[in-house]
């Protein structure tokens, strides 16, 4: 067994996965969707993002895309709720809310996809 590829799959699973429970939930409802979750999901989003650099093949620059792009929407998800939350005269509503979630479900999308990708090529790898 190969522990870096265990480390590289492990931390791509755990991007998706966090992600994926701050995405759970009413989607304009901000008691559903954790601001540390969505924290943690940006810091292993970024961290898979690290361990992504070192491929220079065709399917490694695919898994770094799809990564840069989870890490942008999950940022950018985090300005709009320190937005929301911090200057905003409203505070934190319902549509802020969704579009924050949403732009989170965008970054689950690339997870996903990454996730895909790394399926893919374990069952094409031979021993």
């Amino acid at each position: 067994m190969n522990l870096e590829k265990v480390i590289f799959g492990f931390f791509i699973v755990l991007a998706a996965t966090l992600n994926f429970g701050f995405f759970v939930g009413d989607i304009d409802n901000p008691q559903h969707h954790d601001i540390y979750e969505l924290f943690f999901a940006i810091v292993v989003s970024l961290i898979a993002t690290v361990l992504k650099l070192g491929d220079r093949t065709q399917i490694g620059a695919v898994h770094l895309s799809t990564s840069l792009v989870a890490d942008l929407q999950l940022i950018a998800a985090a300005m709009v709720w320190g937005y929301a939350a911090h200057i905003s005269a409203d505070g934190l509503t319902p549509e802020m809310v969704a579009r924050i979630v949403s732009l989170s479900g965008g970054a689950l999308f690339a997870n996903v996809v990454s996730v895909i990708i790394l399926i893919a090529e374990t069952i094409m790898q031979r021993r």
